[in-house]
């Protein structure tokens, strides 16, 4: 290879590419459409009120309708003395948005059926709303059913609300506060990025080249340029490029979201922030899974809040025979109580964790396979790219590189869960996913010597992936009026 040439090449590629209106239309349009995305959606979600459903409400078990609050967006009323089948079909008569009918109560089971009736389908918000009121109503009635006096409330006082917080230990034995929420978030971040890079720049080598085929142009500078040395210079060039767009991208949009936010002013943001059901609402999540959603709930060292003097003495009111053990129960809770860390805030948790992230291993490792992913895959699109006329015939061949992206970012969806299964190790190891799968699993820490292995494996397919597709590049580029096949590609590559 000639680097001289080459670097001419990156230079003609770049020039070219960036003074296109599409580029610049697509650098500037992006930004625009994201901040104005993101400021439109919270935008709308704080300003706009759910419709407000009136729902009717038969119940035959006698049980149920105590429970069903009125709130800001469901009004139930009670219409148990009425024919379930004359309401259904009086709905609108009535002015009523949903008919919900609850069975007798089973005497066997303890427990009643629902069905919800309505003109359009109800959301699951509603759904799982009304599924756990109704829960709460069954349990109430199998409690009272034990005729125990204050057994609501010794249950009540029994339920407890276990938080976990997670400790990283070092070698040398410090602890560190970690949260897996966040290592799912940072790796899914830099996973996506480098998924994103490679298949939108990728597939914009393979279409230069196919472009380039079909207007005869590339006659021209096989003429005086080697093939292997135009393919290189191409995917380097459009790399330039869109490292170029992706950090302009990065920039305008902080900027134009900065700006649009304090156009807007703070106090909208302050107000979803400060109001669950707006905050769930702008999330996309019912009030319910928004307060299940407790970043001090994930795995590890449990800290334990035990009332033992209201439990000891419920449990000794309840059943005589346990009130010998009631003060071993409360010096055990003292004892857990002391040896027990001091529960952490959600920010306290957020900032300890990315504190505890290896950052430099992550970014050297992040950058060494955005750059070693990229060349593979772009060294395969150009071979491609070159071996077909038009975009449509290259669909058939797209799909062995293809398969493995997708497979990657199923993979890490799964590493998510347990980041030294054996899908995960070998994900992280064969080089067509390793660029995605590893940064999955390094912020959970990976030994050295899979980190060596992985980029060493990724090296060494790259050189050899090149090697092979500089060898179709340099046979299919000059091939015209045939349609080519896998069988083709394989003489190619046989070729000397």
């Amino acid at each position: 290879m000639d680097f001289r040439i080459i670097k001419t090449v990156i230079s003609r590629e770049y020039s070219t590419r960036v003074k296109k209106k599409s580029f610049l239309v697509t650098t500037f349009v992006v930004p625009i459409l994201f901040a104005a995305f993101i400021v439109g959606v919270t935008y709308i979600m704080g300003n706009t009120k759910q419709r407000k459903q009136d729902v009717a409400v038969v119940d035959q078990s006698g049980i149920v309708f105590s429970h069903l609050e009125n709130t800001d967006r469901l009004t139930f009323a009670d219409y148990s003395l009425s024919d379930p089948d004359s309401l259904k079909a009086d709905l609108d008569a009535i002015g009523k948005d949903v008919l919900v009918v609850i069975s007798p109560l089973d005497t066997v089971s303890k427990s009643v059926s629902v069905s919800a009736y309505s003109a359009k389908p109800l959301g699951v918000e509603f759904t799982s709303g009304l599924a756990g009121k109704v829960d709460k109503a069954v349990e109430e009635y199998r409690v009272r059913q034990y005729g125990i006096d204050n057994l609501s409330k010794i249950m009540e006082e029994v339920r407890s609300d276990v938080k976990i917080n997670e400790y990283t230990l070092g070698e040398d034995g410090k602890e560190s506060v970690s949260e897996s929420g966040i290592y799912m978030i940072v790796s899914m971040l830099l996973g996506i990025i480098i998924w994103m890079f490679i298949v939108m720049f990728g597939g914009q080598v393979m279409s230069s080249v196919i472009e380039e085929k079909n207007s005869r142009v590339v006659e021209v500078l096989i003429s005086s340029v080697k093939a292997v040395d135009l393919m290189f210079g191409k995917i380097i060039g459009v790399a330039l490029v869109a490292l170029t767009q992706f950090m302009l991208w990065i920039v305008l949009s902080v900027v134009l979201v900065s700006v649009a936010g304090a156009f807007i002013g703070q106090d909208m943001l302050k107000d979803i922030s400060s109001n669950p059901q707006m905050m769930a609402q702008t999330m996309g999540v019912s009030p319910e899974q928004l307060s299940a959603l407790n970043l001090g709930q994930a795995g590890g060292s449990v800290a334990v809040d035990l009332s033992a003097g209201d439990s000891a003495s419920a449990i000794t009111a309840s059943s005589p025979a346990a009130a010998g053990d009631s003060a071993l129960a409360s010096a055990s809770a003292d004892s857990l109580s002391a040896a027990a860390p001091a529960e952490q805030d959600d920010l306290s948790v957020i900032i300890g964790t990315l504190a505890n992230i290896p950052w430099t291993r992550l970014i050297i490792s992040f950058l060494l396979y955005f750059l070693l992913g990229y060349l593979l895959y772009a060294s395969l699109y150009a071979a491609i790219g070159s071996a077909v006329e038009n975009e449509g015939d290259a669909q058939q061949l797209q799909m062995p590189v293809t398969i493995p992206l997708m497979i990657a970012y199923f993979i890490i969806l799964m590493a998510f869960q347990n980041p030294d299964s054996q899908l995960a190790v070998w994900g992280s190891l064969i080089p067509f996913t390793s660029p995605i799968v590893m940064l999955a699993r390094i912020p959970y820490g990976v030994p050295m010597w899979q980190l060596v292995l992985s980029f060493a494996l990724l090296l060494l397919t790259f050189i050899a992936c090149a090697w092979a597709s500089a060898k179709i590049y340099k046979a299919g580029i000059l091939l015209f009026g045939k349609k080519t096949t896998f069988k083709d590609l394989w003489k190619w590559l046989k070729m000397k």
